[in-house]
């Protein structure tokens, strides 16, 4: 095959061009553990970016631990909420069961800049704890560049 100038111009601006976010997290209030584990596996054994551009919640933050920071950003509409892992409510009779075990689960996955925020705000606990974009988030992530 030949190459054209034009052909060659065309494969050097897709090259150049920074790849966008193959997750790109809104509004996610989170689910079962072992499903992110393995969604964030994925993304981290292909190396693509996370962009959190909203909610991410219980299961979602995860991804702290197992994607590379380096592969996570936050924009200004970041929203990031941790709390105690808890049994699923369909087989507690719709009570809201806190699991020990869970809950250490998930504190081993997270970098010691989640866990020391996690700490110095009261540990987890069955509330939601949030961090809005801001200082604190930043101190855990980068903020994503202006493009976003």
């Amino acid at each position: 095959m030949r190459i054209t100038p034009l052909v060659a111009l065309l494969l050097s601006v897709l090259a150049a061009t920074p790849a966008r976010a193959v997750l790109h997290i809104t509004r996610d209030h989170g689910g079962y553990v072992e499903e992110y584990k393995a969604k964030y596996k994925q993304i981290r054994e292909r190396r693509e970016r996370v962009v959190i551009d909203g909610i991410c919640n219980s299961a979602c933050t995860l991804v702290f631990g197992i994607v590379p920071l380096n592969k996570i950003c936050v924009t200004p509409r970041a929203s990031i909420g941790f709390h105690q892992a808890y049994y699923d409510k369909a087989f507690t009779f719709g009570i809201k069961v806190t699991s020990l075990e869970g809950t250490s689960d998930l504190m081993s996955y997270y970098p010691d800049t989640v866990k020391d925020w996690i700490r110095r705000n009261g540990g987890l606990t069955t509330e939601m704890k949030k961090i809005k974009n801001g200082v604190d988030l930043w101190k855990i992530v980068d903020p994503c560049p202006e493009e976003w």
